[in-house]
């Protein structure tokens, strides 16, 4: 049974073996590229288009939130937290062996830091 060709031809061990734990098909390089573009771009309308939408207001005279209690935060978050986030992502979605989950898991923490800044530009003082 050893060598048996018959029903699924010549028994060649180099056929038979798995690829290596590391390697990543050229498609799948492709579609982390693809995934850590869609993370760079998330950050850059997270990190440019949340502190201006927490800020907007509707019923104000010039459209501006005036009195921020938090303002500092919405900032830092903006400034530091976004760009970490994406840098992080970016770096563990191609060390990670679970490069999608990774970048998923970014994606999920980017809509968390937009959360945070809409909520921080809510709160008036």
């Amino acid at each position: 049974m050893e060598n048996d060709t018959t029903a699924h031809g010549p028994a060649d061990p180099a056929l038979d073996l798995p690829a290596a734990a590391g390697e990543r098909s050229a498609a799948d390089r492709a579609g982390l590229v693809l995934l850590a573009l869609v993370v760079v771009l998330a950050g850059l309308v997270v990190g440019v288009f949340g502190p201006l939408a927490a800020i907007a207001c509707d019923s104000c005279q010039d459209g501006v939130r005036s009195q921020l209690r938090f303002a500092d935060t919405l900032l830092g978050v903006a400034r530091f937290g976004v760009p970490v986030t994406v840098v992080l992502t970016v770096v563990a979605m191609f060390t990670a062996r679970r490069g999608a989950r990774a970048g998923g898991v970014g994606l999920g923490v980017l809509g968390l830091l937009l959360v945070l800044m809409m909520a921080l530009g809510e709160i008036t003082g």
